[in-house]
């Protein structure tokens, strides 16, 4: 028999396969009430020593502490001061305005590329609040708050992606793919999932000199389908690495939604089940829940007791990148939809509850931001944009591979700077 022809048995059902699709497609209303949505301060918080079963009914809910009213409630709230809550709205609103800024300057040609994390600054701003400074993040490309929480220059970033004299990257990277040591920012890659084993792998490295810093990975929903996400799972249980495994789950991995990776079968989380490792699932727009989980396992991890995969449950408010276009694939007024709301709102809801902010401080906090964010931005430009680069140092192209320059680059430098006379 030929075969390319079906082989069938008799009263045998035909073989198919399930190909996933996103319920609602351009020219849909999106419609979100099939996502539960537990009440805030519903979800019990187990002890930081816990074994990590303990955890394992906590990775098919949410981790929710700010309420409707924008009231913390329940065992995660982290009980955090006006003056951090202001610091984490203030760290916020500077990378939306920071993040609106660079889309401009790439419709303006400054610079190829640019990605925005809108409606998900909370995940990278809380979790930098809630852990050490010397911690070491392997960050994917939406945590950008990391870096501006941490205070590192809104110009440096702007020099790296326009790829210009203060490039301290020399214009190695994409624009956007920050690096930073003395931050504790990870190169980042544009091969998904490599920043899983990385994390667990320096982790590892920081158990073994008996360090007390630990390291925490991030990927997308999408990078999960990567057998890098399997591999560092396997060794971040077996060898007790401590470590917290992010996964970013905004629902969209470029035009893929996210049961094209798993995500329609079971929540990103429950694969701490199968490993053997805590995990937790947490309101991703909730500022409060972000800082409280990533505290958690902070904890956990400085305490010798075990690795933790956070699943951080968002929405990608805009497309995947400058490159993307999303109302080809998704319907208008989706992100509008979202029934997490937007993370900006409800922080600022709630330090209006506490008393502490009012909407004439936070009209002069976005004021302010957008000031420093249009200075540093002039700051940058100073020393050029991308479209003005690739004249000036030829020779660094070939600098920084080998200790020594071997004889075929050598040449091959010599022949670029006679030709760029």
């Amino acid at each position: 028999m030929n075969d390319a022809q079906p082989h069938t048995r008799r009263n045998a059902p035909a073989l198919k396969l399930h190909v996933p699709e996103p319920p609602f497609r351009p020219g849909d209303t999106p419609d979100f009430s099939s996502v539960e949505v537990p009440p805030a301060g519903s979800t019990p918080r187990p002890d930081t020593t816990a074994a990590a079963r303990e955890t394992f009914p906590l990775v098919d809910t949410l981790v929710r502490v700010l309420d409707e009213s924008g009231r913390a409630v329940g065992p995660w709230d982290p009980k955090l001061d006006p003056d951090t809550l202001r610091k984490m709205l203030r760290d916020m609103v500077t990378v939306r305005v920071f993040d609106d800024r660079m889309y401009r300057a790439q419709r303006q040609g400054k610079t190829s590329f640019y990605m925005k994390c809108t409606g998900e600054e909370a995940i990278a701003v809380a979790t930098a609040a809630a852990m050490h400074r010397d911690d070491m993040h392997f960050p994917t490309y939406r945590q950008q708050g990391l870096l501006v929480s941490r205070g590192y220059p809104l110009v440096k970033m702007m020099c790296q992606i326009y790829s210009n004299a203060g490039d301290h990257m020399k214009g190695r990277q994409l624009p956007i793919m920050y690096s930073d040591k003395a931050h504790g920012f990870f190169s980042i890659s544009g091969n998904l999932g490599t920043q899983y084993p990385q994390a667990v792998g320096w982790a590892m490295a920081s158990a073994i000199k008996g360090d007390s810093r630990i390291a925490m990975g991030w990927i997308g929903d999408g990078a999960t389908a990567e057998g890098d996400f399997h591999s560092a799972m396997t060794f971040a249980t077996v060898y007790n690495a401590p470590v917290i495994l992010a996964v970013v789950n905004n629902q969209w991995a470029i035009s893929s939604f996210s049961g094209i990776a798993g995500g329609e079968r079971a929540t990103f989380a429950a694969r701490a089940v199968g490993y053997g490792m805590a995990g937790l699932r947490v309101d991703g727009n909730d500022a409060l829940a972000v800082h409280a989980a990533v505290q958690w396992a902070s904890e956990r991890a400085r305490g010798n007791n075990g690795p933790t995969l956070i699943e951080f449950f968002t929405y990608r408010a805009e497309g995947h990148s400058t490159s993307d276009d999303p109302t080809g694939y998704r319907p208008a007024g989706e992100a509008q939809a979202w029934p997490l709301g937007d993370p900006i709102e409800r922080l600022k809801a709630h330090l209006i509850a506490l008393g502490e902010w009012d909407e004439e401080r936070h009209a002069e906090l976005q004021k302010s931001a957008d000031t420093e964010v249009r200075a540093a931005q002039k700051e940058a430009e100073k020393l050029g944009i991308l479209s003005e680069q690739g004249r000036t140092n030829i020779e660094s192209m070939f600098e920084d591979v080998y200790a020594e320059i071997p004889w075929h680059i050598a040449e091959q430098r010599d022949q670029a700077l006679r030709e760029s006379k």
